[in-house]
């Protein structure tokens, strides 16, 4: 299994919570960036989707996906757009989200977890502009906030509050019973 495939490890919330993910299945990563989670994931046997707004980005995820053999494919796709993009009903094992925030995505997401699947989710608290970036007040959570944001998944891990130098919140969640 690949444990650093990207030249960036993978979040560490996302990692130390592996036990907690499904053995396989499809997966999700959300803003996915260079795909630091997703090409973890994809080496972790999930098949993966990640999603992102730089289309550059993403075809050079997928070039790195197909030379290493991985299960993955990214998808140009702004999720800010106004509505937000559906992501599917019920049709994840597993949702990854981290640095990322908008808020009006949260029930796309939590409507694309399959029951039983597993939403881990870390960003920013408003708390880190003090440290710097980001600073806009959009793109930071409130105290308490991703818990609420979240509902009505049943949690199993939380964290809030100063990890590794950044002041972040942090959430494993697993969707039970049928839509939320």
């Amino acid at each position: 299994m690949h444990d650093d495939v990207s030249g960036e490890a993978p979040a560490a919330w996302l990692v130390t919570h592996r036990a907690l993910l499904p053995g396989g299945g499809l997966a999700l990563d959300v803003a996915c960036g260079r795909g630091r989670n997703a090409l973890w994931l994809a080496g972790q046997g999930f098949s993966t989707t990640g999603i992102d707004r730089d289309a550059a980005v993403v075809a050079a995820l997928n070039v790195r996906a197909a030379r290493e053999g991985l299960p993955l494919r990214a998808v140009a796709l702004d999720l800010e757009r106004v509505p937000p993009p559906s992501l599917g009903d019920d049709g994840f094992d597993v949702i990854v989200a981290t640095h990322y925030l908008h808020r009006p995505l949260f029930p796309s997401l939590l409507g694309a977890l399959r029951p039983g699947g597993t939403l881990v989710y870390e960003t920013f608290l408003r708390a880190q502009a003090a440290r710097g970036r980001p600073t806009n007040p959009d793109f930071l959570l409130e105290p308490g906030e991703l818990r609420r944001l979240v509902a009505p998944l049943d949690i199993l891990d939380w964290r809030e509050g100063d990890f590794d130098g950044r002041m972040v919140a942090g959430v494993v969640a697993v969707k039970t019973g049928g839509r939320a």
